[in-house]
């Protein structure tokens, strides 16, 4: 059963499991830490700053910091007291009326409306009117009751400042940690993107142009990055805050707490709805970007052309029109995030605060009321600080629903068939070839090549010949297994190429293509190809064998010069020659050359042919040639028409046949004497 792409991105995460689950438990304690901040204001504006409105009870004397003098008495809160305090006389009470604060010689209580005339203070609640004899406190008077608040305010206040100080610790490695493993996941995951198009059958290649692959390799890969990140250091860290906070307002208020969690399935509706439009939109504009990709990489590599023909505004339009569709849905996809973003935030967020007003009623924000200001803080706190953690979340949406979509663009590569890479060394082979009832399509029932048989022993120099499209090539594609063939089996040395890895096939043959490609480096490293067993006096050897050293030598940095990608700066003749000091520095078994010479000039062909005549020795060596002037030495000619093999021998056999092979002949020398 093929996974889910949110199950494939999160195995990748486990990987690196050790890292995020550090990190995680470092983001738990930076919440908890965090979130204990209201909390303590709480605790300081009920208990402390609050708290000395309430009952007092007069003790005998003044046995500890919470015993308040006053008008020659000793007096405690009655919360306070304590088993070994010696209490006498009545309940005593301190309450705040305005500004002022009155000292009533009895117990009075605190709900209801109050108010004060001639120190006669009047309480009204819905059942009853009571008055009671009160005194006015001076400032000095007033002083007392709150000096024994002052050490716990501060303490709690230095508390809550060490442990936002902490959190600060904790958040930083929280942040490092998973940061680190984002790029850790992202790193492999290319790794293994890379590695597998390396194991994908190169006829895969053709029908993909290379900027869409290279665009699910960079492009994609980036926004699965910005995934990893924006998840686990924002959306993982806002529901972890999220929970913190439920948490803190459960222990608060339960009852409001679970009217609160209704935000949940509000969130998750949410997303479900963004996943739907979301994703249809990010399938097509990271379609569209892999096929600007590919327009781009097509536009550069035939500039020349594009500019020669006056095809530049043709070009434009091409692309504009890419442009123009990735522009609509990029306008479509701004439309629904504005939709579901900031402003939808803003109307749950007022919903909650209306409902936490009517939760309470009017009446909670009175005196006496059944809700103490530092509840009241605590839960405007909590609750403001809720939708910041569900604002986070939601402007996350686009680049989650972005990457899952490059997800399913990247696993979509990933799940391609391909082949492992088997490295491990076969003996180095003699070169026997044989060709045994071969038939070759590269689409379905369309045979290019059909029951060919041939045989080329090792050291002898084969040459296949024939008009465009007779399966020349398709021959070398067979015998160096960038294609199997549907019927027939290719052995050489008797052993079935299909017995060996592809890597093993390849390792003792060489090639030289009819368009040679260099990479960037030097001259040096494009003749090694970094290979360590290819030392650089073989290299250099080897480029003076096939004659590139006269070039060379002219050059400022000689064999280090630097090579541009695809060797721009060398004319063709000249990176056939380092292509073909490439083969030869591996000292292949098999030599293929396939239309090596046809695009060299007649001087550096004569340069390639001197070399041949020495490398030959003890190589069995494949030619694939347009012009037959350089076949003629061959000790094996076969001539191809139409995926058959229609005559074979050597030149003057042939010659002497006056067949297809000497038709083709008389047609070039006639060529050249039109020519000369």
């Amino acid at each position: 059963m093929k996974r889910s792409t949110e199950r494939r991105l999160f195995d990748y995460a486990l990987h690196y499991k050790k890292g995020i689950l550090i990190g995680m438990a470092c983001l738990i304690i930076a919440v908890a830490l965090e979130l204990a901040g209201p909390l303590i204001a709480k605790t300081v504006i009920d208990e402390h700053i609050l708290g000395v409105e309430g009952n007092w009870q007069e003790v005998l004397i003044d046995d500890d910091k919470y015993t308040v003098p006053y008008d020659d008495s000793y007096y405690k809160r009655a919360d306070r007291l304590t088993e070994d305090d010696q209490q006498i006389g009545d309940s005593a009470t301190v309450f705040q009326i305005g500004t002022a604060y009155y000292f009533v010689n009895e117990e009075v209580p605190l709900q209801g409306e109050r108010s004060v005339e001639d120190n006669t203070i009047t309480i009204s609640t819905s059942e009853d009117t009571m008055t009671f004899a009160g005194k006015r406190l001076s400032l000095a008077e007033v002083y007392p009751f709150f000096k024994p608040e002052q050490g716990p305010i501060l303490f709690l206040l230095g508390l809550y400042m060490v442990l936002l100080i902490i959190a600060g610790f904790f958040q930083f490695f929280e942040t490092f940690l998973l940061q680190k493993s984002s790029n850790q996941i992202v790193k492999k995951m290319r790794n293994d993107l890379f590695e597998h198009t390396q194991r994908i059958p190169i006829n895969y290649y053709v029908d993909q142009p290379a900027g869409k692959i290279v665009a699910r390799i960079t492009n994609d890969t980036e926004a699965i990055r910005d995934l990893y990140e924006r998840v686990l250091s924002i959306v993982v860290t806002s529901v972890i805050y999220m929970a913190g906070i439920f948490v803190a307002l459960f222990i608060l208020d339960a009852k409001l707490a679970t009217m609160c969690l209704l935000l949940i399935p509000l969130i998750f509706v949410w997303m479900k709805v963004y996943k739907h439009f979301g994703t249809k939109y990010n399938t097509v504009i990271r379609s569209t970007i892999s096929e600007i990709n590919g327009n781009i990489n097509e536009a550069i590599q035939g500039m020349p052309i594009i500019q020669a023909f006056r095809r530049e505004k043709k070009t434009k339009e091409d692309f504009e029109v890419l442009n123009e569709r990735h522009f609509t849905y990029q306008r479509k996809l701004v439309k629904l995030s504005s939709l579901t973003s900031y402003n939808l935030v803003t109307v749950f967020r007022n919903l909650a605060f209306v409902g936490f007003i009517w939760y309470f009623g009017s009446s909670s924000l009175g005196v006496g009321s059944i809700i103490s200001i530092g509840m009241l803080y605590a839960f405007v706190d909590y609750l403001t600080r809720l939708f910041e953690p569900v604002t986070d979340i939601v402007n996350q949406l686009p680049l989650i629903e972005q990457a899952r979509v490059a997800g399913n663009r990247v696993f979509e590569l990933l799940d391609h068939d391909g082949e492992n890479v088997v490295n491990d060394k076969v003996d180095k082979y003699r070169g026997n070839i044989l060709f045994d009832h071969v038939s070759f399509a590269y689409n379905e029932g369309d045979y290019v090549l059909k029951d060919i048989s041939f045989e080329v022993k090792a050291g002898e120099t084969a040459a296949f010949v024939g008009h465009t499209g007779s399966g020349k090539s398709s021959i070398m594609n067979l015998l160096f297994r960038f294609y199997d063939p549907q019927k027939g089996t290719i052995t050489i040395d008797n052993y079935s190429t299909q017995d060996w890895s592809r890597q093993q096939v390849r390792s003792h043959m060489g090639i030289v293509l009819q368009d040679p490609f260099l990479f960037s480096g030097t001259i040096i490293s494009n003749v090694t190809m970094n290979d360590p067993d290819i030392t650089r006096e073989r290299a250099i050897q080897a480029l003076k064998e096939v004659g590139a050293d006269r070039f060379i030598e002219k050059l400022p940095n000689k064999y280090d010069e630097e090579v541009t990608e695809g060797g721009g700066t060398f004319s063709l003749g000249e990176r056939q020659l380092l292509s073909f000091a490439r083969a030869l520095a591996f000292d292949p078994a098999i030599l293929i050359l396939d239309e090596a010479t046809a695009n060299i000039d007649t001087e550096t062909e004569s340069i390639i042919q001197k070399a041949l005549d020495v490398l030959k020795k003890g190589r069995t060596t494949l030619v694939i040639a347009h012009r037959l002037s350089t076949v003629q030495q061959a000790d094996k000619i076969f001539v191809l028409d139409h995926g058959t093999i229609k005559e074979q021998g050597n030149h003057d056999k042939l010659i002497d046949e006056k067949g297809l092979y000497y038709q083709m002949y008389q047609m070039q020398q006639g060529r050249r004497k039109t020519a000369v």
